[in-house]
């Protein structure tokens, strides 16, 4: 499970790649740019999206041998990358290598606005790993005419033709993921974990007679696979060697057993040969195998995350997306937070759950803040900012989890954001003081606690089934609100303060407080086009945790809509009675959860998470309208440059820079191209 920053204004923008290959060809996008005593955070921005870097602290700290691992992981990592594309959608393949091929080739007039607006189009998809938007998952509206790009095709002697060039200008397969109520789900989505004919049916009573050896650790049926009919005959086709993206598959094997070659110990090389196995087999005990080998090594410098993990891509919540991060452990923060692990079951214990839902004996959970060395898949350009995994529920009640937050990710984000959004959008003064001295520390605490203490806090009922098959389209949401409510309780206790986390917990507390309710309400809907509804599973949670509490808190005017000269505004007006509304839809939350009760979550996320008031989100555009800098953010990789000698062996590993986004992307899509255009 992710945690996608929260747009609490500092303005971290949103809540797993690097590296050129070893080969002598380098572009100039490759290298790095001149170093400055002042890094340069900002890359580019364009549309809705502002490109940012990001550095290594640490790196030079580690041996070779440990640059060695790191380097290996991010060649695999990328080496997967074509199979994100494909799963967001059948055609972007084919789109991508024809735009590409435009983008090389075309000698003709670029300072036209048409070209202006190829160029941001093409940005537009890199960013998304596909033709739809990575948040808001719709299709990406060009501005430039089908005659336009046809004749960009005729000059630079591509071939794009059929639906892949229809699909660019119609109305078809509008929505990667629709999680309409109401509707056939997998059918309306455009996301390619399924076969166009699939519907919502199928996927249910395909998996619902899939049965686990062993009840109590179900496997994750679907999540290697894609469901497609054959002859009326519903089949999985497995993500494996061999098999769906074999040949992609196989590149990331190959760095994998050099990585395993590199392995800092005994435990992290058993874990790296079940990760392999796993990727040429798709067999799904062996995945469990692996997350209990991975989960367990918590020595070493260099860890990561790769395979297909999270299912938010999914409209029903079986198939994990592509995606690696790979990273390098911060010591000094990760000393200091160790402080929320070790105090897990304190959390536990002293929460609002109902005691059934309480887990006696919370195990296992490690926490770290880590430098990311590199990114890809559904991680990259778009990247999380904390990650809690396992997500299987049995592994993490019987073995426990990992959670991370990427400090050099946040570190980015922060030093490369402006004030005025906050300024424009905080009731008073006390307000922006209070996110201006306490808001950054609150967004690392509520990443902490989101992660370690609320993915890995509660459990299920006995006999209820996974919450991907009880909660259906709502589990995503459901789970990440529930792990933000976790950590808002939290974040306004005297607790944290006796930790020594923080030195004022109250400061701190009104100030992430402020933050949510402000995001919930307000300043997320710069992200929707107006008469949107909310559609992504953050946002979503967001927006119903803040919605309930506003709600619910009415009678003592707890959070008040203030108007003034034309202008709305949240104010809390009380911090401990807001702490207790928290507490309550985190009892409740919990227990759909535990009992399975769709019912209940649908009526929770349909009534207060779902529609925008549109007077509102019409003013809040309004006033966004004078800001240039974009809502959403992300990140061009690092670029990880063996050193060796005549024989071919690594001397040493530099991290340069890349100077511009498209030239990433291009070399992205030289060096790392494995699939073929139609899977």
């Amino acid at each position: 499970m992710r945690l996608k920053s929260i747009l609490g204004l500092s303005l971290l923008a949103l809540f797993l790649t690097s590296c050129g290959n070893e080969k002598s060809d380098k572009t100039s996008e490759q290298l790095a740019v001149k170093d400055s005593i002042q890094f340069n955070y900002n890359v580019e921005q364009f549309a809705d999206i502002k490109i940012l870097r990001y550095q290594i602290p640490g790196w030079e700290q580690l041996t070779l041998k440990e640059q060695k691992l790191a380097y290996y992981l991010t060649q695999a990592g990328l080496s997967g990358r074509d199979i994100i594309w494909d799963q967001n959608y059948r055609h972007n393949l084919t789109i991508r290598k024809a735009l590409e091929s435009v983008y090389n080739n075309f000698q003709g007039d670029k300072s036209t606005a048409e070209w202006g607006a190829f160029e941001t189009y093409l940005k537009r998809i890199w960013f998304s790993n596909g033709i739809h938007h990575h948040y808001s998952n719709d299709k990406i509206k060009p501005e430039f005419s089908a005659d336009y790009l046809k004749q960009l095709l005729a000059d630079t002697n591509t071939v794009l033709e059929g639906d892949p060039f229809e699909v660019i200008f119609n109305d078809k397969d509008s929505k990667k993921v629709n999680q309409g109520k109401g509707v056939d789900n997998v059918l309306l989505s455009a996301v390619n974990m399924y076969g166009p004919d699939v519907t919502n049916n199928d996927v249910i009573n395909f998996y619902k007679n899939k049965k686990s050896p062993d009840a109590l650790k179900p496997l994750s049926f679907g999540l290697n696979s894609q469901l497609v009919k054959e002859n009326g005959v519903l089949k999985e086709r497995t993500y494996k060697s061999g098999g769906l993206y074999g040949s992609a598959i196989d590149e990331i094997i190959k760095w994998l057993e050099l990585a395993k070659g590199v392995a800092e110990n005994e435990a992290q090389a058993n874990a790296f040969g079940l990760l392999i196995d796993y990727y040429k087999t798709g067999d799904l005990q062996t995945w469990d195998d692996y997350n209990v080998a991975w989960t367990s090594v918590t020595n070493g410098n260099i860890d990561y995350i790769n395979s297909f993990i999270e299912v938010y891509n999914d409209p029903l919540g079986y198939t994990g997306s592509y995606e690696t991060i790979v990273q390098i452990n911060d010591f000094d923060m990760s000393q200091k937070m160790k402080v929320v692990s070790d105090n897990a079951q304190w959390f536990e214990d002293n929460s609002t759950l109902m005691d059934t839902h309480k887990k006696e004996n919370v195990v296992g959970v490690t926490y770290k803040v880590v430098n990311v060395t590199g990114e890809a898949g559904d991680a990259s350009p778009s990247t999380p900012i904390g990650v809690n995994l396992p997500n299987a529920n049995w592994i993490r009640a019987s073995v426990g989890s990992k959670s991370v937050s990427l400090g050099n990710i946040i570190e980015a984000y922060n030093n490369a954001a402006s004030s005025g959004r906050l300024k424009e959008f905080v009731n008073d003064e006390e307000e922006l003081q209070l996110e201006e001295t306490y808001g950054q520390i609150g967004d690392k605490l509520h990443t902490a606690l989101h992660e370690v203490i609320g993915h890995a806090s509660g459990k299920l009922n006995p006999g209820v089934g996974e919450t991907k098959e009880t909660l259906k389209n709502y589990a995503s949401t459901l789970e990440e609100g529930r792990a933000d409510l976790v950590a808002l309780y939290y974040l306004f206790d005297s607790k944290l303060q006796e930790l020594g986390l923080v030195d004022d917990w109250q400061k701190v507390g009104k100030a992430a407080y402020d933050g949510y309710i402000r995001n919930g309400l307000i300043t997320q809907l710069i992200r929707l086009n107006l008469g949107d509804d909310v559609e992504e599973a953050h946002m979503r949670n967001r927006q119903w945790v803040s919605a309930w509490v506003f709600e619910k808190g009415k009678a003592d005017n707890v959070i008040e809509k203030v108007t003034r000269d034309g202008k709305t505004y949240f104010n809390i007006n009380d911090y401990a009675k807001l702490h207790d509304l928290f507490g309550q839809l985190l009892r409740e939350t919990q227990r759909i959860k535990s009992e399975g009760d769709y019912a209940a979550v649908e009526h929770l996320v349909e009534t207060y998470g779902v529609k925008v008031d549109q007077v509102l989100h019409a003013e809040v555009l309004e006033r966004n309208k004078q800001f240039t800098s974009a809502p959403y953010s992300g990140f061009v990789n690092p670029v990880l440059v063996p050193e060796t000698n005549d024989a071919g062996e690594i001397l040493a590993i530099k991290v340069t820079q890349p100077e511009t986004f498209a030239g990433q992307m291009i070399d992205y899509g030289k060096n790392y191209h494995f699939l073929p255009e139609v899977n």
